[in-house]
């Protein structure tokens, strides 16, 4: 009986190249992940992915309303002296994104930066005056007219 016979440099050859196809079909099953949003107050910070998104193309309009409204996000403490800095992926902000609050649109144009930060004692008073102690608060990238990405945070206000 012949056995066939492979060198060593031939064995961690095939080795290597089973390892790298491995590793490619690997990766080929993995989705993209989805642009990153923080929230950062004082040293604090909580960072998301969106909560709706499709990959860089405009949310189905029958989507967007269920998407802003749900009651979902990571929570950060606020103290009503404090400031809330909003932070983007570069992507996010090539398009344009905005604010909303408890799903009303806070903002009429689309800010294009990747950062930007606001007092914390804008989100506490609701449109009637009402002072309150928790405020939802979405990061909405826009493109255009579409929605593109909606990532969800909660403030809550420190005592």
């Amino acid at each position: 009986m012949t056995v066939a016979y492979f060198s060593g440099k031939r064995r961690r050859a095939a080795a290597a190249v089973g390892a790298v196809s491995a590793g490619l079909l690997v990766l080929s099953a993995c989705d993209k992940p989805t642009p990153l949003a923080t929230v950062t107050v004082g040293t604090k910070s909580v960072s998301s992915e969106a909560t709706c998104y499709d990959d860089g193309k405009a949310i189905k309009e029958s989507l967007i309303q269920g998407c802003l409204n749900k009651k979902t996000g990571k929570t950060i403490k606020v103290g009503a002296d404090d400031k809330v800095r909003f932070g983007v992926d570069p992507e996010v902000a090539d398009n344009g994104w905005t604010l909303f609050i408890g799903g009303q649109q806070a903002e009429q144009e689309p800010y294009h930066n990747t950062y930007r930060s606001i007092p914390g004692n804008a989100f506490f008073q609701s449109q009637t005056g009402e002072v309150t102690s928790k405020a939802q608060v979405s990061i909405v990238e826009t493109d255009g007219k579409k929605l593109v990405g909606i990532w969800h945070f909660v403030l809550e206000k420190s005592s």
